[in-house]
């Protein structure tokens, strides 16, 4: 069972980022404020639970959380800013959006620039130790991995609803045969 919460604040929100070792489409970000007293043993980090059982408990999150939002930054700006901007970037939408505002954020990884006052602590493979950080990740890798589908049915060509965009073999190999979309990051090594 995942700890409940990090500081004993009223409002702690717990973020994470999806999206961020791939080639192509944008980096997703969400930001989930759950009630004190809430509990779930099947909650736990995004990439550990089966796509049926996420879509399952991303509804269970949502109709439980105190608050949820999702952050978005799409390749281009990935490209102009890098990668690791882009999620904190992400990670501060997702947290703007928010319609009740956290005292405290619990960060999943070790990286974070403040998000205007509200303290924050990074912690390290977050989503596999706090509640929050964990229903974060599972309700952004939903939403990126529903863009991908979604846009791989116009460039089948990459395989999207398979790799979501991560580098996989086919999906280099068609770069390689068909060159870029849209929707890859140029600043990648894509090949």
């Amino acid at each position: 069972m995942l700890k409940s919460f990090y500081q004993e604040k009223i409002y702690e929100a717990g973020c994470d980022e999806v999206g961020r070792g791939c080639l192509a489409g944008p980096v997703i970000a969400a930001a989930v404020i759950l009630p004190k007293n809430y509990k779930n043993n099947n909650i736990k980090d995004s990439k550990k639970i089966s796509v049926k059982k996420r879509k399952i408990l991303e509804i269970e999150i949502k109709n439980n959380a105190i608050d949820w939002s999702i952050g978005i930054v799409n390749n281009k700006k990935i490209d102009k800013i890098n990668i690791l901007n882009a999620s904190i970037l992400a990670m501060h939408n997702a947290i703007k959006k928010l319609k009740i505002k956290p005292n405290y954020l619990i960060i999943d990884g070790n990286k974070f620039k403040p998000y205007k006052k509200i303290k924050h602590t990074c912690i390290i493979q977050g989503d596999n130790k706090y509640l929050s950080i964990a229903a974060a990740s599972i309700i952004a890798k939903n939403y990126r991995d529903n863009f991908m589908f979604n846009k791989a049915k116009k460039f089948g060509i990459y395989s999207w609803e398979t790799n979501f965009g991560y580098p996989t073999r086919k999906h280099k190999e068609a770069i390689k045969k068909f060159g870029i979309s849209s929707y890859h990051r140029k600043s990648f090594r894509l090949s």
